[in-house]
């Protein structure tokens, strides 16, 4: 099994401060957040027209959805004459590896969704020290349906998506362990739909998304291998009940390639509860299950995240 000693330059990376991460993440927040609110008393339209978690909470590479799967919903709380907007932070914690990610998105119309996301990957035990980051750049588009509204008709949400992917530090572990690119583009299809009278007389989510990807660990461990270099289309789903209009529980699974021999890549999961305690605001809690990463088997930990809507 290959063993990674950081050289001196990433040592040097993964002593620094997080100090201009944070100064991003601050200005994306009030860039994303005064921008909806602007547009907002631009077109004299009230904030926020749509229902308290039709845009869902912020998934870790943020696009709306769940947490680890993005949904055909569009992030935001904006109707067809607004635009809307979140912001969000998450931390993923294994014990042996740590995930923070952080952006924002606007969704325009209730139609397009446009998306940032900062994540830094803390290698813990495995390379001491250092950490591994990634930009990721979303788009999608609302095609058809409406997932709450369509009540009498069996056709869902359907939205088509992509996101652009670029590892600042692929020249660290990613190239080392066989990985062949550090930037690439995830494509997906997804198909979400509400049932307001569903289950015990509660309303029900479900979502399945399609997704183009040859994206190891997310990206965060490169892209294409040794074993193979081709997208192939894995499927992720989210299923949420709401045991009241301001509480989610509900699971996901996300299934993912295995391109390198150096390590096993396995499907995530979780299961969630969403919070909202008001319309701007939402706080999600988790058990993930990510299974093996790099040269830990097992990694299961919790997720924890805050978004603000507008």
């Amino acid at each position: 099994m290959p063993t990674y000693r950081p050289h001196a330059s990433a040592a040097a990376h993964g002593t620094q401060k997080p100090a201009r991460a944070v100064q991003r993440l601050t200005a994306l927040i009030a860039l994303s957040l005064s921008f909806s609110a602007h547009a907002d008393l631009t077109l004299g339209a009230a904030p926020g027209a749509r229902l308290t978690a039709t845009g869902g909470v912020s998934q870790i590479e943020g696009s709306g959805g769940g947490g680890l799967v993005p949904w055909a919903l569009i992030s935001g709380y904006a109707s067809a004459d607004q635009i809307g907007g979140s912001a969000f932070v998450t931390r993923v914690d294994t014990g042996d590896f740590r995930l923070d990610s952080g952006g924002g998105a606007l969704g325009i119309g209730d139609r397009v969704e446009l998306s940032y996301a900062l994540q830094r990957f803390d290698l813990g035990t495995t390379v001491p020290g250092a950490s591994i980051r990634m930009d990721i750049v979303g788009a999608k588009i609302r095609l058809a349906g409406d997932a709450v509204y369509d009540q009498d008709r069996w056709l869902p949400q359907l939205a088509l998506g992509v996101q652009y992917k670029h590892n600042r530090d692929f020249d660290f572990v990613p190239k080392a362990l066989g990985a062949n690119r550090g930037d690439d583009w995830d494509a997906y299809l997804a198909a979400s739909k509400v049932w307001i009278d569903g289950p015990f007389g509660r309303s029900l989510l479900a979502n399945l998304t399609l997704r183009a990807t040859r994206a190891n660990q997310l990206g965060l461990l490169g892209f294409g291998g040794d074993k193979s270099d081709a997208h192939r289309i894995e499927p992720e789903a989210s299923l949420g009940l709401f045991l009241r209009d301001d509480l989610v529980l509900g699971a996901e699974y996300r299934a993912k390639p295995d391109n390198l021999s150096a390590f096993r890549e396995d499907a995530f999961a979780d299961v969630f509860v969403a919070w909202f305690p008001s319309k701007r605001l939402s706080i999600t809690a988790a058990w993930t299950d990510l299974g093996n990463i790099a040269d830990k088997p097992h990694q299961q930990g919790a997720y924890l995240s805050l978004q603000i809507a507008h």
